[in-house]
């Protein structure tokens, strides 16, 4: 049976403790999550960029739409404590190559691949976003390796955004990045070809446009536990993501309160903390 569990969170508090300043040359340099001496894997002679992290089960971390490993700087560490995290970039994302075209099941086939070339036995997958919505895709389209689920913020169709979001995005033009230049300037300093830009911010504006994200079938098809996992305040319809979760064979529905589409910047210590208790449940109720 499923369960549906709204994860209501009351205000705690942390002690502090007095800590020993240690020398300066004892003090450890930040992890520069995205820039961090990653491998590069060829998948359909593209050359797709990737970090590893930590020690145990694989756990395949799928980043956000539009960003890259360093997105999830805030979640890599915590998580690496318990799995062997592996962070690729998407095609043209980050440091990986562009492929011809971008799409759900364009990400997902570039991630079964890295599973292949990695030589996984089995895996789980988180992903947030674009990357919630990959990882659905993985675990229908590979029950022979991808074990678990956690899908966050993730929407099967272009119309389970709210008006708000929809408007949002019909403003992501090519002549409103032009004016970030932090942004662009970012992006072209990291990606191997720089020179793409417009066509990456292209190909994702008609993937923001289509319509199916993730057939029905697709998610029906689910045969291993899923953890669906979203802000109540979040650009996703709530409607939507309750349709998601009762198309699952065996899904589990986390409503974390007070928090929008921003969890994994604004509250990853608890996004871990809840992924990491699922992915470790032994026998999880079906």
């Amino acid at each position: 049976m499923k369960r549906l569990l709204y994860f209501i969170v009351f205000n705690f508090l942390v002690a502090s403790c007095n800590q020993v300043e240690k020398p300066k040359e004892q003090i450890e340099k930040p992890i520069k999550y995205g820039s961090n001496h990653g491998k590069y894997a060829t998948i359909h002679n593209t050359k797709i960029y990737y970090e590893e992290y930590g020690q145990g089960v694989p756990l395949l971390l799928l980043h956000q739409g539009l960003g890259s490993i360093e997105n999830l700087a805030g979640i890599i560490p915590e998580l690496s404590k318990h799995f062997r995290v592996i962070a690729p970039d998407a095609p043209g994302h980050g440091r990986s190559e562009h492929a011809d075209s971008l799409s759900g099941e364009l990400l997902a086939e570039y991630n079964s691949q890295l599973i292949d070339q990695l030589n996984l036995d089995s895996a789980y997958v988180m992903g947030w976003s674009t990357g919630g919505n990959t990882s659905l895709l993985l675990a229908a389209k590979r029950p022979d390796k991808i074990k678990k689920v956690v899908s966050g913020a993730s929407n099967s169709k272009a119309s389970g955004l709210t008006e708000e979001a929809r408007d949002m995005l019909k403003q992501y033009t090519v002549e409103a990045v032009k004016e970030d230049k932090d942004w662009l300037e970012n992006y072209q300093r990291m990606n191997p070809e720089p020179e793409k830009w417009m066509k990456f911010w292209e190909d994702n504006q008609r993937t923001w446009e289509r319509e199916i994200k993730i057939p029905n079938d697709k998610i029906t098809s689910i045969k291993v536990p899923v953890l669906l996992i979203r802000g109540d305040r979040d650009m996703i319809k709530l409607d939507h993501t309750l349709s998601i979760f009762e198309a699952l064979q065996y899904g589990q529905l986390c409503i974390y309160p007070n928090i929008g589409h921003e969890m994994p910047d604004e509250k990853g210590e608890m996004l871990c903390r809840i992924a990491i208790d699922f992915l470790n449940e032994k026998n999880p109720p079906k």
